[in-house]
């Protein structure tokens, strides 16, 4: 296997595993959520939690660097408008994700602590959960978005 073959695969992997990830959480924490049953969502949400932290992290971690190594390998200039645009959407999908890691943390503890006291969720864990639904929409689209700007380079 060549480096570039393999620095490609890499890539491709962390594109798949940033939107596979997303996706699995956001399924499963919306199927949580609209079972009611404050123990399950205190359950998946804490798994929602690691499973962010060890694979949506590593793979936003990995794409820059093997991006940036297939540019190299490749002798892609950074002035590419598709890559520009590519970058810039990274950008958005973050400033979208970093946040809903902070209120998936938040939403874990609020479920815990409810499920501990057999009481009900509190308001705060309702509009947090609005928030984080809001916020899926233009950071998954964003990655979409950006999935297609690497297989097109339309431009």
């Amino acid at each position: 296997m060549t480096p570039y073959v393999l620095v490609k695969f890499l890539h491709v992997l962390g594109a798949i595993v940033i939107l596979g990830t997303g996706t699995g959480i956001a399924f499963f924490m919306l199927m949580a959520h609209r079972t009611n049953d404050v123990a399950f969502i205190a359950r998946t949400a804490s798994v929602v939690v690691v499973a962010d932290t060890i694979f949506t992290l590593s793979a936003v971690l990995l794409q820059p660097a093997t991006g940036g190594l297939l540019m190299m390998l490749t002798a892609t200039p950074i002035t590419e408008h598709w890559l520009l645009a590519s970058l810039a959407l990274y950008a958005v999908a973050g400033l979208f994700w970093i946040p809903v890691v902070f209120m998936q943390i938040e939403m874990r503890d609020l479920a815990r602590k409810a499920a501990a006291q057999r009481s009900a969720l509190p308001q705060r864990y309702f509009v947090l959960f609005r928030r984080w639904f809001a916020c899926g929409f233009p950071g998954f689209g964003a990655t979409m978005l950006i999935l297609w700007l690497m297989i097109a380079k339309p431009f």
